[in-house]
């Protein structure tokens, strides 16, 4: 593979690679999201109620904030393409187990399994992604990662809901685990052999990432997903309670949904390498238009506007986020901080989606998206701060230079530092 001078692979080995954590971010997303469409009909089988049904979705993020992080400490030194290989096959066994006829701890056990897989997997995938390209282009390798979860949620998520509601649920999870097996082969076949950055030990990389500016985006991204889970973690019952929407047509919301986050995801990663409000613009409209989804009620079209603004706003942030978050860990500790980033998203995944089975207990689903405004909202102060140190990646560090002395002597390189 061609190598650029700071390092990154370019050509055709490049592309293929990001194609392929790209797709293999699409199954994943698909499994994570597809049980938000099916959470009735899988409440039914299992006999258990519709707020009971919902911490699927709380395992699942707990197994990503917690799992990752444990995964990802435990395997530092460890080759990238075998990391990614070997997550999406856990992954793919978690869901067979899942596809199958058990008991609903059962499932719950496979979810959490699942999660701590997938937390691993967008760590090192992030990583691996922005290694393979140069500094001005990482957020949008990045967003690649990123894009395929969005893309999920335009394709993946929509169609996973309508065979979940024409088929048996089950059916779901097993052609999930499928296209896990095919996206494992394909990271094998395409993605170079990459060590992890440095290979520093476990206590090396926690001193890079331990650092208020790292935990201050970590806070951002826990409040930032917590708040979208609020309401999204229940999105079907809203939809079909307070805004009236029956049966099959929900997947046509989720497509909207999904549809403006995958636009989302790529103007975000393109403003990811250039604006550094992209996080506090998506915070302010995200606050805004979960806010107006309170006012809208029976509204189908107007919420349907209102949902295509949410996902465009609530995947556009995340490259910048992610990207911002392993500059700041710099280069001892990029790795860990990339896995810490997704779990960060997904411990406020799990914060929202619990509290969404509690509101939604205690008071129905109208409250919701109210809820889910005020949280986003909290995310203001913690972007609005002064940046205490500048961003720490091996971005900052230029091309070695070289300088020939007047006399005509031998060259000197020497690093330097960007400015």
């Amino acid at each position: 593979m061609r190598r650029t001078d700071d390092g990154a692979g370019t050509g055709g080995t490049g592309s293929r690679a990001l194609a392929a954590l790209g797709l293999s971010a699409f199954v994943v997303g698909t499994a994570e999201f597809a049980v938000v469409g099916v959470l009735d009909r899988m409440a039914g089988s299992l006999n258990v109620s519709a707020a009971t049904a919902g911490l699927l979705v709380t395992a699942y993020a707990l197994g990503v904030c917690l799992g990752g992080p444990l995964l990802a400490a435990a395997t530092l030194r460890v080759p990238r393409r075998r990391l990614l290989c070997a997550a999406l096959g856990v992954y793919a066994g978690a869901n067979v187990v899942a596809s199958l006829p058990v008991a609903f701890a059962a499932v719950l056990a496979a979810r959490t399994v699942a999660g701590a897989a997938h937390g691993l997997f967008v760590g090192v995938a992030c990583a691996a992604a922005a290694g393979l390209v140069p500094a001005e282009r990482k957020g949008r390798a990045v967003a690649v990662v990123f894009g395929g979860i969005a893309v999920a949620n335009l394709l993946g998520v929509p169609v996973a809901t309508f065979a979940g509601h024409s088929l048996p649920w089950q059916y779901v999870f097993m052609a999930i685990a499928l296209l896990a097996c095919l996206a494992l082969l394909l990271a094998r076949a395409v993605i170079p052999t990459v060590a992890p950055e440095g290979g520093r030990p476990l206590g090396a990389q926690l001193r890079h990432v331990v650092r208020m500016p790292v935990l201050i985006l970590l806070a951002t991204a826990v409040l930032l997903f917590g708040g979208q889970f609020v309401l999204f973690t229940q999105l079907s019952g809203y939809l079909q309670e307070t805004v009236g929407v029956q049966g099959g047509a929900v997947g046509l919301y989720l497509l909207v949904f999904g549809a403006a986050g995958a636009a989302g995801t790529v103007v975000g990663g393109y403003l990811a390498d250039r604006a550094a409000a992209t996080v506090i613009v998506a915070a302010v409209v995200l606050a805004g238009v979960l806010a107006a989804l309170q006012l809208l009620g029976a509204r189908p079209v107007a919420v349907g506007v209102a949902v295509a603004v949410w996902g465009f706003a609530g995947f556009g942030f995340a490259p910048a986020l992610q990207l911002r978050t392993i500059r700041r860990a710099g280069a001892g500790g990029g790795d860990l901080a990339a896995t810490l980033g997704a779990s960060a998203g997904n411990a406020g995944i799990a914060a929202g989606a619990a509290a969404a089975s509690g509101l939604t207990a205690a008071y129905g689903f109208s409250v919701l998206p109210l809820v889910a405004a005020a949280v986003c909202l909290l995310t203001l102060p913690l972007t609005c701060l002064p940046r205490p140190v500048r961003d720490a990646g091996p971005e900052r560090v230029q091309p070695l230079r070289e300088h020939t002395r007047p006399d005509g002597a031998e060259r000197v390189a020497s690093l330097t530092r960007a400015p």
